[in-house]
């Protein structure tokens, strides 16, 4: 099956213009989550180079274009979704056997938050991911099939549209914060992530003791998301050691950083234990602390 998609996919690639050089890469970092890729001197590139498993990109629907842009996308016609991340991903697949890590059998996440209209930038997008098909995770009548990427959407998200779909090449990023309250039901089988602004939940800055119960309240929502299935990940978190230390031990997956470099070595000289607290039932969680 994986080598028909690669087929497919090799004769998409012949259509595409080949990278100036090609993705540089180290050892796979699972909990890397690469903010605002776009906005380092390689988008991508860097990221893979760093050894990181997820990356984020901000997208604008501007006419028919997906445009990569944080707040100014009118002057960044040049910089779209495809030739920045889909096309090199698809090289780079191709030229790496099937992988996008050598040895590294676990799909890396891109991340598209959108910031335009949920619904039309979708029905956009949708199109440009069935070019991709042959690497992309697929949800089909149920069944998940696992490829070297998956793309997960935030931003303002089509979750509706996306529950409502038997045959899709996308998932959502849920609001983690919404764990929290008693009535919140998921729409099934649409979302591999659960993230929320780290403020939201945790107030500490990393200077001086985690107070317990801060610990205590983003170790119950992670319980939560994990029951279910799904990645934690906290944005605009303190971008410090201390900080990223505390966050692993609560059981979060995706330390969410702009220093590439930085996080990278603090993940590959730092021994982190699996958390061991013992789970709470979920109706015993006291998600007010």
């Amino acid at each position: 099956m994986l080598m028909m998609r690669l087929v497919v996919a090799a004769v998409i690639a012949v259509a595409c213009i080949k990278s100036v050089c090609a993705l540089a890469q180290s050892a796979p970092l699972p909990n890397a989550f690469a903010h605002n890729d776009y906005s380092h001197k390689r988008p991508l590139h860097d990221a893979l180079a760093n050894g990181y498993t997820n990356v984020e990109a901000d997208v604008f629907l501007m006419g028919k274009n997906l445009i990569v842009a944080h707040i100014n996308p009118f002057f960044k016609s040049n910089r779209n979704l495809e030739k920045l991340y889909l096309q090199p991903l698809l090289e780079h697949i191709i030229d790496n056997d099937g992988q996008v890590y050598k040895n590294y059998d676990q799909p890396i996440t891109l991340l598209i938050d959108i910031k335009t209209e949920a619904n039309s930038t979708y029905a956009k997008l949708k199109v440009l991911l069935e070019k991709y098909r042959p690497i992309l995770t697929s949800y089909d009548n149920g069944q998940i099939t696992y490829g070297p990427v998956t793309i997960v959407l935030s931003g303002h998200k089509p979750s509706k549209v996306l529950a409502g779909e038997a045959n899709r090449l996308a998932f959502i990023d849920e609001d983690l914060k919404k764990f929290g309250k008693v009535k919140y039901n998921a729409l099934n089988n649409i979302s591999t992530m659960a993230s929320c602004k780290y403020s939201r939940l945790v107030k500490w800055n990393g200077y001086g003791s985690f107070p317990q119960k801060q610990r205590e309240r983003l170790q119950k929502y992670v319980d939560i998301a994990h029951t279910r299935g799904e990645k934690v990940r906290l944005w605009a978190s303190p971008e410090n050691q201390t900080v990223w230390g505390e966050l692993l031990n609560c059981g979060v997956d995706l330390i969410n950083t702009n220093k590439l470099v930085a996080l990278k070595q603090f993940l590959t000289t730092t021994s982190q234990s699996p958390k061991t607290d013992e789970k709470l039932a979920i109706d015993e969680l006291d998600l007010d602390l």
